[in-house]
């Protein structure tokens, strides 16, 4: 059997992809992508006065970076807490906590980076419904 090749890779991600959470992602890292085993790296952009569909992800950390607009994201399990990131702040999802994404600006897109620590994240998002919404 051959030795596995390891080298450095450079992506340009050319096109938004619709992902399970109803935002356009343009995909950077993944096992997809580069072959990635551990780590997922995107480009999210919120449209202007959109928001994410509930869900929660299966095993694997989330980290934000949030680049341009401000974002109003809700969690717990009636989407009950709120915590708004603006450009240069971070954010962070544990495993398995239920949230959504709003763009506060009815005008403008937000843009961040979001990194996992998982190679085919999208394969483990699950939509979630609020118990009271």
């Amino acid at each position: 059997m051959q030795a596995e090749e390891r080298k450095v890779q450079a992506v340009r991600p050319e096109r938004e992809v619709m992902t399970r959470q109803r935002l356009p992602y343009f995909i950077g890292i993944s096992g997809e992508t580069v072959g990635a085993r551990g780590l997922a790296m995107h480009i999210v952009v919120i449209p202007p006065g959109a928001k994410a569909e509930p869900h929660l992800h299966v095993g694997y950390e989330t980290g934000i970076y949030v680049l341009e607009g401000r974002v109003l994201t809700r969690w717990g399990e009636n989407l009950e807490h709120e915590v708004v990131s603006e450009p240069g702040e971070f954010l962070f999802v544990p495993p398995g906590v239920p949230h959504e994404a709003v763009n506060l600006s009815a005008t403008e897109p937000a843009r961040a980076v979001v990194a996992r620590n998982d190679a085919a994240e999208q394969d483990r998002v699950e939509p979630f419904r609020p118990a009271n919404p």
